[in-house]
């Protein structure tokens, strides 16, 4: 450790600094020019967990019902996400992502990657696989810690082997799911 500095410090500083440079990548990129975080992830939720009524979402992304509404009619004034009546409950409304909205949510997430590439080109495959490791472990602790019906840690997202497909990028990328690591 860092001298007389317990883990749970380096890891809180560390945490800290984290937080600020992703505010920075954040200012310091046209990565979302297309869609902000928010509508990112919303539809990064829906392509990988399939369509959900507003509370499910607003479960998934650790938001109030009422704040996933929001981003929802945002994103359906743009043509992104569309609303249909759940077969079961007519009172609900199902939020599907539209073929343009899963469109601009993949340009942003290859940017995303490309992005990753380049700030981890000197890495070695076992350390970007241990950070991808790193960051689904730490995500899935604060998703049951903080995420409405939440109970345990959340499996980490697999990284994929080399050669089946996914560059070095995307394999980060797919395993931080809640970090906003590519700004």
């Amino acid at each position: 450790m860092d001298g007389d500095h317990t883990a749970l410090e380096v890891i809180e500083h560390q945490q800290a600094v984290l937080v600020r440079n992703f505010e920075l990548l954040h200012r310091r990129s046209d990565v979302h020019a297309d869609l902000d975080r928010a509508e990112y992830l919303l539809l990064r939720m829906l392509a990988e967990h399939g369509s959900q009524d507003i509370n499910s979402l607003a479960a998934l992304l650790g938001l109030d019902p009422s704040t996933a509404g929001r981003q929802v009619t945002s994103l359906r004034r743009q043509g992104l996400v569309a609303g249909a009546p759940a077969p079961a409950d007519r009172r609900r409304s199902v939020i599907t992502p539209t073929p343009a909205g899963l469109r601009r949510m993949e340009g942003v997430r290859a940017r995303r990657a490309e992005n990753l590439a380049h700030l981890l080109a000197g890495w070695s495959e076992s350390d970007l696989r241990a950070l991808g490791v790193m960051f689904a472990k730490y995500n899935g602790a604060v998703a049951a810690r903080y995420l409405t019906g939440a109970t345990a840690p959340a499996r980490p997202t697999p990284v994929p082997e080399p050669g089946t497909g996914a560059g070095r990028g995307s394999a980060s990328a797919d395993a931080d799911v809640s970090a906003d690591v590519s700004g």
